[in-house]
């Protein structure tokens, strides 16, 4: 005899489970980054994650996003081949109808960042649908569902490559992680999918996303085959590498490497390798036909006892109302900072449509002579909020636009997470400007430290509109200097030389 799924269960169990994630991350990722953040040696690596964690306990308690970025939905079903759906609907339609719910949420709107076109007008959808949707027939009367939400910067550092045969997946991935960057927004953890063709790796990378992190249990008991053997060899040799949380340089890069394998053709190889960041967003649950799905939150027991707060004494306080042009050329590379005062917003599509309106002679809404810009596109706010998780976004995407901004428009400083490029390091040092870093992964924690927060121009643009923050002591590390120094090479570095001889245990 069939199960019958009801429309709106499935509709329901969808949009719960995107809530769900939205505030609560795993308890699996939880106690792998405490346990990470415990070892940990690097100073500013280990604030990072004092961050994070912090961060996460808020969220879980506030029910509100871990991070502004609430990512493109990733819905995997299995579906028994003795379900019957009740509805005349489509699965994609019944799945993008629960995406739609759960962003549009009142108590917990979430960042709608999925656009309908992706070459031409790049229009928001406001929904954030449509979702993207694997769907798979299974003996057995459930749907088995599976849904993540992934951020463009670990998504955006999705690497794939046609090895020869008889190629190291080793050797591929340790020269290709240092390429990543930081704007995938470490640690988190690697998924990898080989063989089959070239989908079939993409996919088995992203599916391989959800399962539980558990190399601290792998490591305890020991591998029992040659994955596990590869597996355990990949955590370790990429730690090695000494990125570290958010780049900053440190033990650990990565929390676990996953790995599956398919059947492929004798010439080919396929290798794909996805990231998945400090929001690490998914959740598991079966319908069975008796109602909705029931998510139960992990117990505030689960998280350690951190609580970051800013630090006066370590700390330099700016204030951002007078700022100048010397004042910043006085930073040093790793320096913290808590500044306080008005900073602007703006990020890909405000910096495009200011270069067309400075090659038009047109003037701009927004005068940024000895203003700092914050790369960032906050979460609506919600009852008392000012603005919601405002977290940043990946800097080098700018970098196009930064020489621009620097020489036309006055400004004098910008913040965002992860590393700078070349063109855009070299245009700070031309100028004597400088680049700050906020942690990415610590959105609502950054938005507590936003006092006041209003449009000033391209409101049509939503979440990337050009915003006023009014801030106090929001925290940010000198990334680069107007020298060019970048922490983002230097830490890496300092740490990969030192891990050698750092008696540590991984486990």
């Amino acid at each position: 005899m069939s199960v019958i799924i009801k429309e709106e269960d499935f509709i329901q169990s969808i949009a719960d489970g995107i809530q769900f994630i939205s505030y609560y991350h795993p308890v699996d990722y939880i106690r792998h980054l405490a346990r990470a953040y415990e070892r940990e040696e690097s100073p500013a690596a280990r604030d990072a994650m004092a961050q994070i964690l912090t961060n996460s306990r808020m969220c879980a308690e506030g029910k509100r996003p871990l991070c502004q970025d609430t990512g493109i939905v990733n819905v995997f079903l299995k579906v028994g081949m003795n379900v019957r759906f009740d509805t005349k609907r489509t699965l994609q339609e019944l799945s993008d109808e629960g995406v739609r719910r759960g962003y549009l949420n009142p108590d917990n709107p979430l960042r709608a960042s999925v656009l309908d076109d992706p070459l031409f007008a790049r229009k928001n959808t406001r929904d954030n649908t449509p979702c993207i949707l694997h769907v798979e027939l299974v003996p057995g009367d459930k749907v088995d569902v599976q849904i993540a939400s992934k951020g463009g910067g670990s998504e955006n550092k999705s690497k794939f490559a046609m090895l020869n045969p008889s190629d190291s997946l080793v050797d591929w991935v340790l020269k290709t992680v240092p390429t990543m960057g930081a704007g995938w927004c470490p640690p988190g953890m690697l998924g990898i999918g080989v063989g089959g063709t070239a989908e079939k790796a993409m996919l088995m990378a992203k599916q391989s996303l959800m399962e539980d992190i558990d190399m601290y249990e792998l490591l305890a008991r020991g591998p029992q085959n040659k994955l596990e053997e590869l597996r355990i060899e990949l955590y370790e040799k990429v730690n090695a590498l000494g990125i570290g949380a958010q780049g900053l340089g440190g033990l650990t890069t990565v929390l676990d490497v996953k790995i599956s394998t398919f059947p492929t053709h004798a010439a080919s190889k396929p290798v794909a390798m996805i990231p998945n960041c400090a929001a690490t967003r998914h959740a598991h649950f079966e319908l069975d036909g008796s109602g909705p799905a029931r998510l139960d939150p992990p117990a505030l027991s689960e998280w350690p006892e951190v609580h970051w707060a800013p630090d006066y004494n370590k700390s330099k306080q700016v204030d951002l109302n007078t700022l100048t042009k010397e004042e910043v050329a006085s930073w040093k590379p790793g320096q913290t900072l808590l500044l306080s005062g008005k900073m602007l917003t703006g990020r890909d599509a405000a910096h495009k449509r200011i270069q067309d309106m400075l090659a038009k002679g047109e003037p701009l809404p927004v005068d940024f002579t000895n203003r700092v810009i914050y790369y960032v596109g906050p979460v609506d706010p919600v009852r008392d909020e000012v603005v919601g998780p405002a977290g940043p976004t990946t800097a080098t995407r700018m970098d196009k636009f930064t020489d621009m901004m620097l020489e036309q428009t006055g400004l004098i400083s910008m913040i965002g997470k992860s590393e700078r490029g070349p063109v855009a390091i070299e245009s700070i040092k031309k100028h004597g400007s400088a680049y700050l870093m906020a942690v990415g992964g610590a959105a609502y924690l950054v938005s507590k430290a936003i006092r006041g927060a209003k449009v000033l121009g391209f409101a049509d643009l939503g979440m990337e509109a050009i915003y006023e923050f009014d801030v106090k002591d929001m925290p940010v590390t000198v990334a680069v200097d107007a020298q060019g120094t970048s922490v983002h090479t230097t830490g890496p570095k300092e740490w990969q030389a030192k891990i050698g001889k750092i008696p540590v245990a991984v486990a």
